[in-house]
């Protein structure tokens, strides 16, 4: 496609585009070089300015951001974008610039082509959230180059890419951390299918969408943006990566497949098709129809993955986050033991793990949530993203008043989905003060968020959706 767009004096545009020049009178030309689907065509315009932090990739925000983006990303893409190659085969986008968003974009990021949208809740000020990155970058291949058909194969977008984005994580902070992370993933899977209920329809890989009316609702494809094309996906993908039995071998036919089907929409069944044909062994053995683990249920059957991959590499940073969490739920504190962990050198989510722990056993007896925040203002003042949600999640389960303002704060900076829903799942849940700040967090941050997250909190806070 090509655009050409008109923006008023002191803007700019950019877009999701292989080539783009400025002309008179503020005008942007732009063009996309390859096919991509329609959903990837995206256009931005503002008072935005750019940096340049590697040979390909700039990042783009408001000026007053500007310098934060840089001193995030600086030097950082470039690492990622060579191993993504060095696994997939070429990147075939030519530049990929990062655009930070306004705080009421909802989403972790959007990957776009040459141009990822992303939310500014990466700018921890430490690079503690840079990796978030490789997840955008991995559909680069998985997604942008080879395309689900229909919303109802979601998966075969976000399932590949979560490989992907996990295999460059190994390449780069080596198998424990990788698998480290692999857990926090596995326990939201947990968290969505038990506030869901396993057998709901949306816990399928393949979500049949149907067109509402008036009696039957059917199933709205924004619904189907949860944590199961994500994490189960993730799951099919490693079993096929286990029934290979041979990392190298599988790697190259994910190469294969990419090559394959570039450029193309395809459904579960021809990239399933395509594996039993690249490996006519396995196919020949049936492994299609193990009983259990046939491809038909992983698609058409709600529920817990049937196969999960083995996360024990990340023991050895799980242990000892799952050994401090203990301590601090214990009735009478061990400062001694506890003062003996050094989590400064943590990162972020062996911290993440370890608070999700905290969160598992919460409420925690009386005091310890409050000695823990004096104790650790690494977690409790953080300003990364990933901490601040679970550390308000902590303040709502153990109803710690005192720490409301960090909930109140959180949730006026930022619009994002998978931030928002889980605080206000929390607070409506909770006491009747917690009830109140949901009610009153509401309706002063409501203008400022996306119109999927304004209904989404209505639904949770029992207030009637927007039409």
């Amino acid at each position: 496609f090509s655009l050409r767009a008109q923006v008023p004096e002191g803007f700019t545009a950019v877009m999701s585009a292989t080539s783009w020049e400025k002309q008179k009178d503020n005008t942007f030309v732009f063009k996309m070089s390859q096919p991509i689907p329609s959903y990837l065509i995206a256009l931005a315009v503002g008072d935005i300015v750019s940096a340049d932090v590697g040979p390909r990739s700039r990042v783009w925000a408001e000026p007053c951001m500007i310098e934060a983006a840089k001193r995030e990303y600086d030097g950082v893409i470039e690492e990622f974008l060579q191993v993504g190659e060095k696994l997939f085969g070429p990147y075939v986008w030519g530049r990929y610039d990062i655009l930070f968003m306004p705080p009421s974009f909802p989403f972790g990021g959007m990957e776009n082509p040459c141009l990822t949208f992303v939310t500014p809740c990466l700018l921890a000020g430490d690079r503690s959230l840079a990796d978030v990155i490789i997840h955008e970058i991995s559909h680069s291949w998985f997604g942008n180059l080879v395309t689900n058909a229909t919303w109802g194969e979601f998966w075969l977008n976000e399932g590949f890419t979560m490989y992907a984005q996990r295999r460059i994580t190994t390449e780069v902070y080596g198998l424990a951390y990788t698998c480290l992370e692999a857990a926090t993933g596995r326990a939201l899977l947990r968290q969505h299918m038990d506030n869901t209920g396993e057998d709901h329809p949306l816990n399928k890989l393949r979500v049949v969408i149907e067109p509402g009316f008036s009696l039957f609702p059917g199933v709205n494809p924004d619904d189907t943006y949860n944590e199961t094309p994500y994490e189960k996906g993730y799951c099919f993908v490693s079993y096929l990566a286990h029934l290979v039995g041979d990392q190298s071998k599988f790697d190259a036919f994910l190469q294969a497949y990419v090559n394959q089907f570039k450029f193309q929409s395809i459904t579960a069944d021809d990239a399933l098709g395509f594996f039993l044909e690249y490996f006519p062994e396995l196919k020949e053995k049936g492994v299609d129809s193990i009983p259990g683990f046939e491809f038909d249920r992983w698609l058409n059957t709600p529920g817990w993955p049937p196969y999960l991959p083995d996360l024990s590499p990340g023991e050895q940073l799980m242990k000892p986050a799952d050994e401090l969490a203990e301590l601090w739920a214990a009735d009478g504190l061990n400062m001694e033991a506890i003062e003996a962990v050094d989590i400064m050198s943590w990162r972020t989510y062996q911290l993440v793990y370890f608070l999700d722990k905290i969160l598992q056993k919460s409420p925690l007896p009386e005091g310890n949530v409050e000695r823990l925040s004096e104790m650790y203002p690494k977690i409790s003042k953080s300003q990364n993203a990933e901490l601040r949600l679970r550390w308000c999640q902590i303040v709502l389960k153990n109803n710690l008043e005192a720490e409301y303002s960090k909930v109140k704060d959180f949730l006026h900076s930022q619009g994002k989905q998978k931030y928002t829903l889980p605080l206000y799942r929390a607070m409506w849940g909770g006491s009747e003060s917690a009830r109140a700040l949901a009610m009153e967090t509401f309706s002063a941050t409501a203008p400022q968020l996306h119109v999927n997250v304004q209904n989404y909190v209505k639904n949770i806070l029992g207030l009637k959706a927007a039409e």
